[in-house]
């Protein structure tokens, strides 16, 4: 019963499972038994779950003499059947041994093992723990700090706060009791590494819900966050029940909620934005408090342009950029800020240009042009592309002219299409390049004439290097980097078939090196 008694009080104590203090009591005994009688042989212990009773039993398996190579754990037919007269190959005979006397060495050994396997057993507990807790916010007391890198110790396991994931001018001492952001576990040789941040942007939405009954219980939901840690941040919070002001729950009686999140980011500034799903209202909201005058959204770039008034320029921008960037965060848009006078110069700029195409594009005057333009047009395609009775609801545009310009539009095309064929041979770039998803006609040229000819051309280069040929106004490194991993597809399939079909070949050969039992036999 010892035993067992040892193994509660340690299983307590580190608290894991008491099956595995055991087992490695077991292992202990095992191992001080090799040490004693020989690590040749096979020595199990065994200890009972009810009584603590302690067996020690050495096992050797009757084995073929050729095939003997361990005598201490190994023993013929004609060894076995002195012991056991019933013996054949394959038995395998067990033979208690007497009560050991542990010797200092021995006794050392079998602590050694002991606590490794309790060591191991407790870092596995405190992994899984805190591998199902990434995402929450934990308290611990700080237990040292090295270059700006603080230990926390949460009780059972200790966590790692890195420099850069404090908030700046924060000095943490030892003894100092912080709140901080699980993001990230790890196993690592010397245990499980739990890193927290404080400068997360979760971490803030964890400290609202902690403060803020309605967002706990899910009544408002916290749409985005953006932060400049321990400087600024951005929050965009809806309601799902229309008689709860999502803004002035999370504000609090005489802003006593805001203040205690606020405090615990060592006075942050704290913008909190109703969320709405029209992105335009939701832009100018975020930019608060500059006073906006206009907004262009831009779909395909995700690109909002933003007119304010030459006295609301420095505002919109905020300080280092930094009302622009968290406004930018919370949207998930890139967000261009122009005076009203740049705004309308840039416009006046694209319809010139857009006008320009059109007129040389339809052989048609500034007039026509300007109100293709106006009518929302911006490519040759969506004339083309755009039914008839639309053209003919554009006021001036009779049903011959609506006919009359689509006719001219795709006689364009079709001629710019032979036009960019009779280069694309020309250059010698490859059929499977022009046809690849995303590909543009004008595209291929530019890669062409760049030395870029075929789609396995195009599969070598880096997303930065596509979009400095192809140009930043023309496509963005993201879709760069998509046009990439889609030239490169057909080398993933490659390799698969020729896995497949190594396969393939191996089993074939195994299958015929097999042995024609049959033949063996009638032989």
């Amino acid at each position: 019963m010892e035993l067992l008694q040892v193994a509660d009080s340690v299983a307590r104590e580190k608290n894991i499972d008491r099956e595995i203090v055991i087992e490695a009591i077991e292992e202990a005994i095992q191992k001080a038994g090799r040490s004693k009688y020989g690590y040749d042989h096979d020595i199990r212990a065994k200890i009972d779950r009810k009584t603590g009773h302690l067996e020690l039993k050495r096992f050797r398996t009757v084995t073929d003499p050729e095939e003997i190579e361990n005598e201490s754990a190994q023993i013929t037919v004609e060894q076995a059947k002195r012991e056991k007269p019933d013996a054949s190959l394959g038995d395998v005979l067990v033979e208690e041994l007497p009560p050991m006397d542990y010797g200092r060495i021995a006794a050392q050994t079998a602590k050694q093992v002991i606590l490794q396997k309790v060591r191991e057993a407790e870092r596995e507990r405190q992994f899984n723990e805190y591998a199902d807790r990434v995402g929450e916010v934990i308290t611990g007391i700080v237990k040292r700090v090295e270059f700006g890198n603080a230990t926390v110790d949460l009780g059972k396991a200790e966590a790692y706060l890195r420099r850069d994931e404090s908030i700046p001018r924060e000095n943490l001492k030892n003894g100092d009791r912080v709140k901080a952001y699980i993001y990230d576990v790890r196993r690592e040789m010397r245990g499980p590494q739990i890193f927290v941040s404080r400068s997360h942007p979760q971490f803030m939405a964890h400290l609202f819900e902690q403060e803020v009954p309605e967002i706990y219980e899910g009544v408002i939901e916290i749409k985005s966050v953006a932060r400049d840690p321990g400087s600024r941040a951005k929050i965009t919070v809806l309601s799902r029940d229309s008689g709860i002001d999502p803004v002035g729950a999370c504000v609090g009686m005489r802003g006593s909620r805001v203040q205690a999140v606020v405090n615990e980011l060592q006075g942050e500034k704290i913008d909190i934005i109703p969320y709405t799903d029209d992105l335009v209202t939701l832009a100018i909201k975020a930019l608060a408090p500059a006073v906006v005058a206009r907004v262009v959204v831009d779909e395909d770039a995700k690109r909002i342009d933003v007119a304010v008034p030459e006295d609301q320029l420095s505002l919109a921008i905020g300080r280092r950029g930094q009302n622009v960037r968290l406004a930018s965060m919370l949207l998930g848009w890139d967000i261009d800020i122009l005076t009203e006078a740049e705004e309308s110069e840039r416009r006046q700029k694209e319809i010139s240009t857009r006008s320009a195409i059109f007129m040389e594009a339809l052989d048609v005057d500034d007039v026509i042009a300007h109100l293709l333009v106006a009518e929302g047009f911006t490519s040759i395609e969506e004339l083309v592309d755009t039914p008839a009775a639309e053209l003919n609801d554009i006021e001036g545009f009779s049903e011959e002219i609506s006919t009359e310009l689509q006719a001219r539009a795709q006689n364009y095309l079709d001629a710019k299409k032979k036009e960019l064929k009779e280069k694309q041979q020309k250059l010698g770039i490859t059929d499977d390049l022009v046809e690849l998803d995303g590909m543009k006609p004008a595209f291929a040229i530019k890669l062409g004439d760049a030395g870029i000819k075929t789609r396995d051309d195009l599969a070598d280069l880096a997303g930065d290097e596509l979009v400095e040929i192809l140009g930043e106004d023309k496509i963005t490194e993201a879709a760069a980097n998509k046009m990439i991993m889609k030239a490169r597809e057909h080398w993933f399939a490659d390799e698969a078939k020729e896995e497949a079909s190594e396969e393939s070949e191996e089993k074939t050969t195994s299958e015929g090196k097999k042995p024609n039992t049959d033949s063996a036999e009638n032989a």
